[in-house]
């Protein structure tokens, strides 16, 4: 939100500089993001002078210029080489000076030097109005009035002031201070003051010539609807004061009826929307909703289907606006507009928010409606818009104000507790100074006694309802850097669960990170078409947009989107990893869970001239899985292939019946929808079924064998149906004492083998704790388990 220093110091007047200010509405928490120094028109005119031409001469060597002799009020007159048809001796002109920087209203900006031009000296520059950017004509320099005083800078003739501008990053619940007013009100209240509202004490109806009876069908939506109409006014260009007052903070002047309602809305908070008085159908105004499906055409000339939840300001039989958020092409103000119909209204946040979001508008209007605005200040608005259309567009009040307001809104009772305040805010604050904050920041004081306050808290502080919010207000206006931290420190010894989340999370993050892996964070917020199951997704009721529709189901999705963007920025050699929730509707609510996600792919190192570049594969994935189980000390666990249809293969480990982790190669069908061509493997950890799993781990101790283990391996083809989980059990069956591990180290399946046949290679571990292990002793087992395989599996060895 951009707030101008000039217009502000209208509301307050004080003496802090625009740096002090800045520093000031960010302690109170308006955090202001950048201060600049603007002007209405570019360079402000910085450097030009009044001059008085003494001379205009022929110029010697070119037949359409003139060589003058220029007072500009320093004693010394200047030569100055000029090309105008209307230059002449006795005018008072603006003279750009050596070394002034001067901007055109076409062009880059060009800096004046000393010069000769055919031949003859020139000392600076007669400026057009459009060389200076006061104008669009070229025809000419730009003659001043005969009593311009020489020497007087050009700024200061103009009346040219320079502004500056505070680009407030406006947080949603602080709707009060959407506005100058608001801003103004805030700062007041800090520094001890009080603010000047514009005067509408000359407001007053002239006639009746032009009453527009209102009528509102939906009052929860419109709580508050004022209006006035205004005739013979005359449509045109604004007044540059206006038209500068919009440049400053950003806002296009359109005429000078629609730049008044901006105006007041900047100035005020209040949006006003101004109707063509005469395309008004039936000379009545209903606010109400229309039929679902009905088409209504926009100022931006886009045709709209509304919904029945839509309000809409209607005449008697078209809609004309969409209420708080877009006016219509037909009723809107044009330059053959002569009576308006001026509207000031409250309408339901909700209602307008809902209405903002379905049809894709954010406006000025909407963005102040939906967060909240002052049902009290419309009829205030109201009578400062109208007197401002008369002063720069004519006009007579033609109607008395309309005010529907059948249920007026009650400002919030609030009790405070001096001891709750000063507990909260953890300082001992005075009752009067705590007191006198509250009344500056226009809470009304009920009654008061030794413990507290009784308060109304007005409607336009629309998230100040509670205790706990009025303690907040305080402490903004005391100063948040007035606390002092405390010397003492008081803590108590409490039990904690085990194990300890945050600390198994920062030792598995650690070990990642330790061994070349990122971690990435991902929006909760997801695409529908991601989901593995609609029917068990968590929808939003409200969606930003169709791309943040759900909840996430897993980490996969969002976790491929940031693959797709590493890679198609050359980073495609990618090891990641994300600690993360899941959502998913179950029958007796919604389910929340946390994840572990890890990401491979690209090259399984990076480039060397002294080895081949080798792509990452499963064993390398699983390598990383396996680390962190052993990290979390977790045994007896059961591996098994694994059936996703998310993955191509992989391999799952359990526990009980329970599964830990899922791992493989994501399905080629799923990267096809993320544009990525290289094999990716990703693991998806249960991270709050691990946390149970070690929750009675508990540390042992053992000596390391003195004897070596022993490796030996086997390659076998076996059924497609056949699982490593079945080859595992048969191994430990075969050999219960000596056989300490089995693992696979690479998977095969292919053209290159009988139908229905794959190929496992495996490695077994053997070691005996009392002695080192004989080659007979080692052969009669590896022959055990060749029979076995055979035997039990229908394995054949691949020699």
């Amino acid at each position: 939100m951009k707030i101008s220093h000039n217009w502000l110091k209208e509301f307050i007047d004080t003496n802090k500089t625009p740096e002090e200010i800045s520093h000031i509405l960010t302690n109170i928490g308006l955090e202001v993001e950048s201060l600049e120094k603007v002007q209405t028109i570019p360079g402000g005119l910085e450097g030009l002078v009044i001059g008085h031409v003494k001379e205009c001469v022929q110029h010697p060597n070119a037949d359409r210029l003139r060589i003058t002799k220029v007072d500009i009020g320093t004693g010394e007159e200047l030569q100055i080489v000029c090309g105008a048809s209307n230059v002449a001796v006795g005018q008072k002109v603006v003279v750009a000076t050596v070394g002034t920087t001067v901007y055109p209203l076409q062009g880059e900006p060009f800096k004046i030097t000393k010069s000769k031009i055919r031949g003859e000296f020139s000392e600076g520059m007669i400026c057009a109005e459009d060389e200076i950017g006061l104008g669009k004509s070229h025809e000419g320099i730009l003659v001043l009035a005969s009593d311009a005083v020489v020497g007087t800078p050009v700024k200061a003739y103009f009346k040219i002031e320079d502004d500056y501008l505070f680009e407030i990053g406006l947080t949603p619940n602080r709707a009060d201070a959407a506005s100058h007013l608001g801003v103004a009100r805030d700062l007041a209240a800090y520094l001890k003051t009080t603010i000047q509202l514009p005067q509408v004490s000359g407001f007053q109806v002239e006639n009746r010539n032009l009453e527009i009876p209102v009528s509102v069908e939906n009052t929860e939506a419109c709580p508050r609807y004022t209006s006035i109409s205004i005739s013979d006014v005359e449509v045109k260009d604004s007044p540059d004061w206006l038209k500068n007052k919009l440049n400053i903070i950003g806002v296009r002047p359109i005429n000078n009826v629609v730049d008044s309602t901006n105006y007041v809305l900047h100035e005020l908070g209040q949006p006003l929307h101004a109707f063509d008085a005469d395309a008004i159908k039936g000379g009545k105004v209903i606010v109400k909703n229309c039929p679902e499906g009905s088409t209504f055409v926009t100022l931006d000339g886009v045709e709209r289907k509304l919904s029945a939840e839509d309000l809409m300001i209607c005449n008697d039989e078209s809609p004309m606006c969409i209420a708080g958020v877009f006016g219509g092409v037909e009723s809107g103000v044009k330059e053959t507009t002569t009576n308006i119909f001026l509207e000031s209204a409250y309408f339901n946040s909700v209602s307008v928010r809902k209405t903002s979001k379905r049809h894709g508008l954010k406006t000025d209007a909407s963005f102040r409606f939906e967060r909240g605005t002052d049902p009290e200040m419309t009829v205030f608005a109201l009578k400062r818009a109208a007197l401002l259309i008369k002063e720069v567009a004519g006009g007579t009040i033609s109607s008395e104000i309309s005010d529907n307001y059948p249920n007026p809104v009650k400002p919030f009772e609030v009790a405070i507790n001096y001891h709750n305040t000063n507990r909260l805010i953890g300082k001992a604050i005075p009752p009067a100074e705590i007191k006198g904050i509250i009344t500056a920041l226009g809470i009304a004081v009920v009654s008061e006694t030794a413990e507290g306050l009784k308060l109304l808290v007005p409607p336009y502080k629309v998230d100040v309802t509670r205790e706990v919010d009025v303690i907040e207000e305080i402490l903004r206006i005391y100063g948040y850097n007035n606390i002092e931290i405390p010397s003492q420190i008081r803590a108590s010894l409490n039990y904690s669960a085990k194990p300890d989340k945050e600390s198994v999370q920062d030792q598995v993050a650690d070990m990642l990170t330790a061994n070349g892996f990122f971690e990435i964070l991902t929006n909760s917020l997801t695409k529908s078409a991601y989901a593995n199951n609609l029917d068990e997704s968590v929808k939003i009721i409200n969606p930003l947009s169709t791309d943040l529709d759900v909840m996430r189901q897993d980490l996969l999705h969002t976790g491929l989107e940031v693959v797709t963007y590493n890679q198609n920025r050359k980073s495609s050699d990618l090891k990641l990893y994300e600690l993360g929730k899941v959502y998913r509707a179950v029958a007796e609510g919604y389910q929340e869970s946390q994840r572990l996600a890890l990401y491979l792919s690209g090259a399984k190192q990076a480039e060397q001239w002294n080895h081949a570049n080798q792509g990452v594969n499963l064993y390398n994935l699983k390598a990383a899985v396996d680390a962190i189980i052993k990290r979390l000390n977790i045994t007896d666990m059961v591996a098994d292939d694994t059936v996703n249809a998310n993955l191509d293969y992989g391999l799952s480990y359990r526990k009980g019946e329970k599964g830990l982790v899922t791992f493989g190669s994501v399905s080629k069908a799923v990267l096809r929808k993320f544009d990525i061509e290289k094999e990716v493997f990703y693991a998806d950890f249960d991270w709050d079924l691990l946390l149970k799993a070690i929750r009675k781990n508990k540390i042992t101790y053992r000596e390391v064998s003195r004897f070596p283990s022993v490796r030996r391996d086997l390659s076998l083809l076996i059924d497609q149906s056949v699982s490593f989980r079945q080859l595992q059990q048969i191994a430990q069956k075969t050999e219960r004492n000596l056989l300490k591990e089995v693992n696979v180290f690479d998977v095969y399946q292919g053209d290159k083998l009988p139908q229905g046949k794959k190929s496992y290679a495996l490695n077994f571990i053997l070691l005996d704790e009392e002695k080192t292990l004989a080659d007979k002793q080692i052969d009669t087992i590896m022959q055990k388990l060749i029979v076995n395989f055979e035997k039990e599996a229908g394995a054949e060895v691949r020699k």
